[in-house]
């Protein structure tokens, strides 16, 4: 399993992917099912500090699901979002699994952030699952948080930082103040 970063290359293989998961990820996720949607991804990734990774099995190069790190803020929050989804083809075999361990790994020691934050609509039982495997903790429900298929969704947030991880970075971001 191996984590690269999405790019104009992979539109086709990405765009099929999502076609052909469109049941999987009802009502948890709406993903880009065009190629300006998919292109305005791309571009939205490339202008920020925030990161879509693509989830790759390492024997084949296929994109097994995705991972992103939204909202990244600097200062004394040190702290990003995460979303995932996985795609039919590979659902189930555990890849999303390895993906969130280099995820959470990347970003607590490469990135050096203190948190990670995931919202997750209270249903879906498997993401729930994912999170609760590495330690995230619930932290409560924020009714009609993301607006997701259409409509605004409850979702429960759930958080982990570097020391519930056993993560620590070799020194702190440099963004983060001294007091």
């Amino acid at each position: 399993m191996s984590l690269r970063s999405l790019s104009l290359r992979d539109e086709e293989e990405y765009l099929g992917l999502v076609r052909v998961s469109l049941d999987l990820h009802h009502p948890w996720i709406s993903l880009p099912g065009t190629v300006e949607g998919f292109r305005a991804l791309v571009g939205r990734y490339d202008r920020s500090d925030d990161e879509c990774l693509l989830v790759r099995v390492r024997e084949t190069g296929a994109i097994a699901g995705a991972v992103h790190l939204n909202s990244v803020i600097r200062g004394r929050f040190q702290n990003a979002s995460i979303a995932y989804a996985a795609f039919a083809p590979t659902v189930g075999q555990g890849y999303m699994s390895e993906a969130m361990a280099l995820l959470i790994k990347y970003a607590f020691e490469e990135l050096r952030l203190h948190r990670l934050d995931a919202q997750i609509q209270p249903g879906n039982k498997d993401s729930i699952k994912l999170v609760q495997r590495y330690g995230f903790r619930m932290e409560g429900l924020s009714p009609d948080l993301l607006f997701i298929d259409g409509a605004w969704r409850d979702h429960e947030r759930w958080a982990i930082t570097a020391d519930m991880a056993g993560v620590s970075p070799a020194s702190p971001h440099p963004t983060l103040p001294a007091h």
